[in-house]
């Protein structure tokens, strides 16, 4: 499939982007919203990543930490929604950001969904979403990587109200699982690093330091 995302007008795109960031980083020790990947904080990169992107409004979800980490994008033209029962895992993210974008006076047609710890998701990874999604005319659009499929997801508002169903711990890949027939996937197989651990994030720093000849 040939991506032409430049053809995508950013000012008429009806399609918003859900930034998940709300968890507690247990496994990590650390905010991990807040760790350093190329001079940005994680949050921060995957945040200007989206502003770049065809997808507008910006949402990004904050839960644990939320005010020692809203300092981040606090600049930026985003909306921010404070999910108070993070806790409950990504499913009551979800369904924060669902609630705010059927709240908004515009009709919104369709959202990408993506984790802020997934380091090489880029715009043009979010934009190529968008792109199947009108080229292929599917209602969901998923990543493929490690043999599954995953966020960054792209669904369309049909799906809207499963979303914000999902109990406890459920993620956006649920979703995926019980509509099969109606996801078109897309190769990604970088979308199979997310920093959970101190080792996850050392070895990213390790990567990234050889790739740059460092």
């Amino acid at each position: 499939m040939v991506f032409n995302t430049e053809e995508i007008d950013n000012q008429k795109s009806t399609i918003a982007i859900m930034i998940l960031a709300a968890g507690a980083s247990t496994r990590m020790g650390t905010p991990k919203q807040l760790l350093l990947y190329q001079g940005r904080s994680f949050l921060q990169s995957i945040t200007e990543m989206a502003i770049a992107s065809v997808c507008q409004p910006v949402v990004v979800v904050l839960g644990a930490n939320a005010e020692q980490i809203h300092p981040q994008i606090k600049q930026l033209t985003v909306k921010v929604v404070n999910n108070l029962d993070w806790a409950w895992g990504m499913s009551s993210s979800i369904k924060s950001g669902i609630e705010l974008l059927n709240n908004l006076p515009e009709k919104i047609e369709a959202v990408v969904i993506t984790l802020c710890d997934q380091p090489f998701v880029s715009h043009q990874i979010i934009n190529q979403l968008v792109d199947a999604y009108y080229s292929t005319k599917k209602p969901i659009i998923a990543c493929e990587y490690a043999g599954t499929l995953g966020v960054p997801a792209l669904f369309s508002q049909r799906f809207f109200s499963e979303l914000a169903a999902l109990k406890e711990t459920s993620g956006a890949k649920r979703v995926i699982n019980n509509n099969l027939n109606e996801v078109f996937s897309m190769p990604f197989s970088l979308g199979d690093i997310d920093i959970d651990t101190p080792k996850d994030y050392e070895q990213l720093l390790l990567i990234t330091k050889a790739a740059s000849g460092g």
